[in-house]
Parts: C-alpha cells; structure tokens; sequence
C-alpha cells in the first residue's frame, strides 16, 4: 500500500491536540482535587495575635471544626474536667491474729490474739454538681470509709462527709465546706444515642493520674451488669469504650457540649484492668438520687408492684403478639400501685409516659425516676388490645414500720392494715389486721409454708389480739425470741405460723 504522505501532514496537528488533551486533563484534576479539599476542609485557618503579661506577642492559629464532621472535645473536657475531683478514703479494717506462737507470746503478751485495726486506703473520683460543695460519687467508693478527703483540680485538699449513700443504684453524696466551685450542667441521658461520641473524666490507677480524660463513643444502653451476684439492684448502665480503669470509680461521662450523662461506675475485665467496655450510672437515675440523699439523706423510691419478664420470639409467638417488644407481667403484688392501676398477669408494658419499654431494666430504670406519690401513664397490651392505665407509684418501704404511699405499714417484709370492719363483721370477728401483701422477708416464707395467701386476718400475735398494724409491731417487738401469729384467711379457716426474730 502506497504512503501519500498523510502521516507526516497530520503528525503536528495530533502532537498539539494530545498536549492539550493533557493539559485540560490536569487542569481538570486540579481543579476536583481542590474542589475536595475545600469540601473536607472544614474552615481555613485564622490567626490571632495575643499579648502575654511580659508584653510578648505570640500568634495562635485556630481551626473552627463547628461545622466539620470532625469531633472537637476541647470545650466539654476543659470545662468539665475542673468539676471532678480525686476522692481518697480511709478504711479501718479490724484483724484477728489467730495460732499466736507461744514464744511470741511470752515476750509480746496476749495483746495480739485480739482484734487488731489497721488503716486501708482507697482512692476513686468524685463530680461537683452544685457550687456550695456537693459531689456525687459511687457508693463502692466510700462505703466503710472512717475518713474521706477531696482534692480539687487547683489542688486545694478538702474533708468531706458523706450525706448519704445509696447501695441499690451505686450511688453517693459528699459534702465539702466550700463555695463558688466549677460545676458540670446536668443533660439527659435518655436523649444519648448509639455511637455518639462521649468523655470519661476522672483518676484512673490513683493520684498520679488526676484528671485524665478518655474518649469514646455510647456502645449501648439499658445494661445489666453481667454476673450481677442477686441483690436487688437498679441497673440500666450505659455502655461505652471509653477507657475506665480503677480510680475512674464515682468520675464523669460526658457529651460533646460537656454535659454530664452518667457516672462512671465499673469495668468488665479478666484482669481488673480497662478491656474495652466501662459503664455508667445514667444522669437521670443519679439526678433523684441525688435530690433524695440531699433532702432527707435517703432514698424515696418509688416501685410499681410486679414482677415481669422481657417479651422475645418465643413468648411473642405464644402470646400472639405482633412484635417483640415490651416485658410481660408474671406476677402483681396485690395492693401494690399495678394492682390499684388495674394491671394484670400476663398485660404486656410497652410504654411508661411515653418511653419505649424494651426488657425489665428499662422498666426500673424508667420508675427509678419517680418519688412515691407520683402518677405516670402505663400503655399495655392485653389479649392483642392496646390499654393505658395511671399508676400512682407506691414507696419502697422496707423495715418495719416504714409506712407505705398507701397507708400500709411494713412488718418483715409484709404489709399490714387496720381490717376493714365489714369483712370482719363477715368473719364473725371483733378485730383485726389485714395482711394487704406478703412481700418478701420473714413473712413470706412462713405465710408460703402454711399456704397462707394475701388478705388473710391477723388476730393474735403472741397471744394478745391485734386491731392495728402498731398493735402488731408492739408485740413483735415484745418477744424474747419469735413471733406466732394466729388468724383466719377469708374463707374463714384459721391459719398459725411463726418465725423467728
């Protein structure tokens, strides 16, 4: 095939138009490689000048990340890190020295088969919630304490007291003479979502690590402590990965605003040291805590009266419901707050004023909010019908004589009231107490063994008859050793038990 010369008439054009094919190219990249960076960049850089005391002038550069998706911590740690403190106790621990040798005796005497008492030191972290002095801390950190000091983050040491203490929710009250403290505004714990972004803050491994601030984000929420050991506690922790390690006990957890969500209270671990999970006391639960301890020096809690299990696939399926969610009434304590709602065994919770209801620690936590007293809206599924009920909440009360919300008296465990006079009258009886619910304690056990049920009629204790719960408490307290009790259940059909004091 012939060459007529076209290759060399072209090649000059074709040279020029693949320069500037490269040259677009580049330009065009420079210009999306700009395009990126001014999108991910979040402001460009300003620079201000300061003037120190000596008259220096030093330039600071600062970046605004307010509206970059990067997390800036810097004003939530350093606002907040002034407001928790380093809490040091002192535990007096009584030892026994047991198989002194002989030798050791003829030269020391006997003063060392007694009991000995040595001191113990223990450290965690504390939160200042109010400017005159108040901290709040984890009850595990100063039960048992003969001593408690506080050192602030300018250093100053003070002597606290311990206001109150409450076991059930791991939390604690301090109280230090001073005035006009840095304090961390109280947020909503119940607003926290999954994955935001949180600070613990506190003394992690004792003094030398003094206000150390860890980040991580909201793992979940509603935990239970796993290998919780049965005592009765109210737990609904917020999980985080935030590193917590010991002396972080009693410390702050955080929000990005610097808002105060929870106390950090424990650790899960195989090595007693930080392993990826810490959780907290939520804020919300601490705030009636706290009001409490302040107020009367202990807790007014309130308790709805049931016993309940959370709803899963299989419960789902065999109670016909349509999604699984809520927890289910297995029991309701008769005269209990559910009981007067009108709640039943078997009614699905769903929602308490509002809030979702998703297993049995939401439940207690959601109620831990609440004095005796107070009225909530309970929504509940009953037979595939969607219900509400009010609920006034009963107090928790729990040593004998503590009265309830609703009148009753407490008698080991149990609740008593003056009988009403028609079903004594029904009875052919002049007098007596009702056993409004047996509750749990010394009164239960014996009442289960005989089969004794709720509603039953005291009418001699020791002997003497009984027309008040005081009537019964006196002669309890009476008795050498134990108390029998004698009464008839309301068929008529008398009853005997006893139980030892």
């Amino acid at each position: 095939m012939k060459n007529y010369g076209l290759e060399n008439k072209f090649k000059p054009y074709s040279m020029k138009k693949g320069i500037l094919t490269v040259l677009l190219s580049v330009i065009a990249g420079g210009l999306t490689a700009y395009a990126v960076v001014k999108a991910t960049d979040p402001q460009p850089a300003q620079s201000s000048v300061v003037t120190d005391a000596q008259g220096n002038t030093v330039e600071y550069r600062t970046v605004n990340l307010a509206d970059s998706d990067y997390p800036d911590f810097t004003y939530a740690a350093e606002s907040a890190v002034k407001a928790v403190v380093y809490v040091e106790v002192t535990v007096q621990q009584r030892q026994m020295y047991q198989n002194i040798d002989p030798f050791f005796r003829f030269f020391f005497g006997d003063q060392f088969s007694q009991p000995q008492s040595r001191e113990q030191k223990g450290s965690g972290s504390g939160v200042i919630i109010r400017p005159d002095g108040y901290i709040v801390t984890n009850n595990h950190v100063v039960q048992n304490a003969s001593k408690v000091s506080v050192t602030l983050g300018d250093n100053n040491v003070y002597d606290a007291t311990v206001v109150g203490t409450d076991p059930v929710t791991d939390v604690a009250i301090l109280k230090i003479d001073a005035s006009d403290l840095p304090t961390v505004p109280m947020g909503d714990s119940d607003q926290l979502r999954l994955g935001e972004w949180v600070l613990a803050i506190g003394s992690p491994l004792g003094y030398n690590l003094r206000s150390t601030i860890t980040a991580g984000i909201v793992s979940a929420k509603g935990r239970s402590m796993p290998g919780n050991s049965g005592e009765f506690k109210i737990e609904s922790f917020i999980q985080t990965d935030a590193a917590v390690n010991p002396g972080n006990s009693g410390g702050a957890l955080v929000n990005k605003r610097g808002e105060l969500v929870g106390i950090n209270t424990a650790i899960v671990s195989q090595t007693g040291s930080y392993s990826g999970y810490s959780f907290a006391v939520p804020v919300n639960i601490v705030k009636r805590v706290v009001e409490d301890l302040i107020d009367f020096g202990s807790v007014k809690r309130a308790v709805l009266g049931i016993t309940m299990g959370t709803v899963d696939k299989k419960v789902a399926d065999e109670m016909k419901l349509s999604s699984v969610k809520g927890v289910y009434i297995t029991e309701v304590l008769k005269g209990s707050a559910a009981d007067e709602a009108g709640l039943a065994k078997d009614d699905v919770i769903v929602r308490i004023d509002g809030q979702e209801i998703t297993d049995a620690s939401s439940v207690q936590a959601k109620v831990s909010t609440y004095h005796p007293g107070d009225k909530a809206e309970i929504e509940y599924i009953r037979k595939g019908e969607h219900r509400t009920a009010q609920v006034t909440f009963h107090s928790a009360a729990s040593k004998t004589g503590e009265k309830d919300i609703d009148g009753s008296t407490v008698f080991y465990g149990a609740r008593l009231k003056a009988a009403d006079p028609e079903v004594l009258r029904q009875l052919g009886l002049r007098s007596g107490v009702e056993i409004v619910s047996a509750g749990s304690g010394k009164m239960a056990d014996s009442m289960k063994q005989v089969g004794v049920d709720d509603g039953g009629i005291i009418v001699y204790v020791n002997g003497d008859s009984v027309s008040k719960p005081e009537d019964v408490i006196a002669k309890a307290n009476k008795a050498s050793r134990g108390v029998y009790i004698e009464g008839v259940d309301r068929s008529g059909k008398a009853f005997y038990f006893g139980f030892g004091k």
